[in-house]
Formats: C-alpha cells, sequence, structure tokens
C-alpha cells in the first residue's frame, strides 16, 4: 500500500482542487481551509523550536484548534513564554512569578518589553521564516510590530476583507502560561481529505477555565469602559458562551482559585480604568459583580460588528441573533455572580 502525499508536495492546481473538494464537503470555505493549514504549519514551527518547550498555546484560537470549544474561524496566534524561562534575572526568587508592588511592576514590563520586542524581531521571525521555507511554505512578506509578527501568503482563493491572507502571531511574556495541557492539534481539512497529509502539531494549552476566566474580565472591561471601538471584538462575547456550551463555564465558576489568580494578575501587569476614570477592581469581577453586557452605544458597535462577522463566513453553522448572544451573556454573568 502506498504511503499518503504530503499537501505541500502537490502541484498548485492539485492543491486548489483539494482545497475545492474539501470545502463542497463541508460546504465551508476554501479560503478560510487554506489559511487554516497555514496557522497550524506556523504552530507546529512555534513548537518544534527550542524554546518551545516554554511556550503556550492560548487565546480564541486555541479554543478552536485544540478543544473545538468554539464555532468560529480564528486566525490569530496568542502565544505565552513563560516569564520564569524568559527572564529568570527579572523574576528571581518570586513564587508565584508576580512583582510585590508597583514599581517592580514597571521594571519588569519595561524590562520584559523591551526583550520581547527584541526577540520577536530576531528570533522568532527567523525560526517562522526558516521553518516555513523548509516546509514547502511559500510566504509572500514578513513584517513584525512590537511583539506581533505577521506572515502574509498569496491566497488561492477570493476572500473577503474581514480576514486577510496573513496570519498573527502575538507573543507575552509576563505569565507563567499555566496551567495548561497538552494537546494535539490539526487542519480543518484533515478529515475531509483523509488521503493527504497535512501539518499538524503537538503543544501546550493553556486550560479552557483559565481562557473562559481570562475573556470574562476582558469584557468585564469593555463594559464599564464604556468607550472604543467594537470592531472584531465580537467574537470574544461568543467564545464565552461556547466554552459555557462545553462545560467550561460551570468548571470555571467552580475553580476559585483560578479566577482570583487571573484577577490578581491583570490587577497587576493590565489594569484598567472605568469610565469615570477610577481603577477598575478585577478581584471584585470574580467574586460576584462581573459584567459581560454592555450598553448603550457600545451594545450598538459590538451589534455592528457581530453581522459584519456573520457575513465574512468567520461563524459556522447557523449563529445565533446577536440579542440571544447577549442574553446568555446575561445568564453567564448571574450565574458567576452567585457562586
Amino acid at each position: 500500500m502506498s504511503s499518503k502525499i504530503s499537501f505541500q508536495s502537490l502541484s498548485v492546481d492539485d492543491k486548489y482542487n483539494v482545497l475545492e473538494q474539501a470545502a463542497d464537503r463541508s460546504d465551508g470555505d476554501p479560503y478560510l481551509l487554506e489559511k487554516d493549514i497555514w496557522v497550524v504549519q506556523i504552530l507546529k514551527i512555534l513548537f518544534d523550536a527550542p524554546f518551545g518547550k516554554d511556550l503556550t498555546f492560548k487565546g480564541g484560537t486555541s479554543l478552536s484548534k485544540a478543544y473545538n470549544a468554539i464555532r468560529r474561524f480564528s486566525e490569530d496566534l496568542d502565544i505565552t513564554y513563560d516569564i520564569r524561562a524568559f527572564a529568570p534575572d527579572v523574576v528571581g526568587k518570586s513564587e508565584d512569578a508576580l512583582p510585590p508592588n508597583r514599581s517592580q511592576e514597571k521594571k519588569w514590563t519595561k524590562t520584559i518589553r523591551k526583550r520581547l520586542e527584541e526577540w520577536t524581531r530576531e528570533e522568532a521571525r527567523a525560526v517562522i521564516e526558516e521553518g516555513l521555507v523548509l516546509s514547502g511554505f511559500q510566504p509572500e512578506s514578513f513584517r513584525t510590530e512590537n511583539d506581533q509578527v505577521y506572515i502574509a501568503y498569496e491566497p488561492m482563493f477570493a476572500h473577503s476583507t474581514f480576514v486577510k491572507p496573513e496570519v498573527k502571531v502575538e507573543f507575552g511574556a509576563r505569565s507563567t502560561g499555566e496551567p495548561w495541557v497538552e494537546r494535539q492539534v490539526k487542519c480543518d481539512i484533515s478529515d475531509l481529505v483523509p488521503e493527504i497529509v497535512f501539518p499538524s502539531a503537538r503543544l501546550s494549552v493553556m486550560v479552557a477555565e483559565r481562557t473562559f476566566w481570562e475573556k470574562a474580565t476582558s469584557l468585564h472591561v469593555f463594559c464599564h469602559r464604556r468607550r472604543g471601538r467594537g470592531n472584531r471584538l465580537s467574537r470574544h462575547w461568543h467564545d464565552l458562551v461556547r466554552l459555557d456550551d462545553a462545560g467550561y463555564g460551570d468548571k470555571a465558576f467552580a475553580d476559585r482559585e483560578l479566577a482570583l489568580s487571573v484577577a490578581r494578575h491583570k490587577s497587576i501587569f493590565f489594569p484598567e480604568k472605568d469610565a469615570e476614570g477610577n481603577r477598575i477592581d478585577f478581584e471584585a469581577s470574580v467574586r460576584g459583580e462581573l459584567r459581560l453586557v454592555p450598553d448603550g452605544e457600545t451594545y450598538d458597535l459590538l451589534a455592528e460588528d457581530y453581522e459584519a462577522m456573520i457575513e465574512s463566513g468567520m461563524l459556522f453553522n447557523d449563529p445565533e441573533p446577536f440579542e440571544n448572544l447577549m442574553e446568555r451573556c446575561a445568564d453567564i454573568e448571574a450565574r458567576a455572580n452567585e457562586v
């Protein structure tokens, strides 16, 4: 029996036909299936790198690729480099890897930010570029902005302006990334065309319960600030509801220690102010004062962004109306505050 052939070894025409065939089988979008292959290959390159053992995959794309918990196409990669490995000279003997006071936080942040930008520009980008070329991928361009790497490619299919033919990798290094679990991720197309070998990766992924609290506290901030654009943000409300559907909401509510850990980390490294200029109390948000449903203009901005996301094809199956999504968030908010 002959071995399977890899997708990257196919001719351009054959790749096009494979993607079209998979899209027909799934009623999906061939452009999104193509981009997903780039996403998984870049993950594989990063976690196979020498520094890969100190990375943790987090954020919305981790919920899609590692947990199959959300029903939308997620394109950006959010990666945490364990602060203890990245800046051991900064962390020192701190058991919780947190600065002891505000003054030290500023010192830690300044040092890590500068170091992370240099590492992203000089090492991470080089590793990704070399890995893609050696794997048979042909990136069109690379650029770095602070702690982010953008990898652009020439797509084989037409696309909407909502989803660019570009993969963004954003790095952070002010957290341990814990707790995490090891997971295997594969391309969405893998099960649709099993006769072809597509990229896959084994990596460390932040536990979904922590991602739940990371998102919930971020939405809490958005609701209290009552300003800013809703552009490309409604996906986070969608993710929170899908996490609850998968049972991770109740698990997150039960883990109060984890909730307080997230709150404390954000209050130290990512302080925010509300619409009146008062500092937002993250610990209060996990102690019965969580707010997930915005009001006024911010509600309308999110509704517009949600409709744009639906029109782009990023949401799979039959997405619920925005009003229903907000009703679900109100329910999650009430349950979280009752615990």
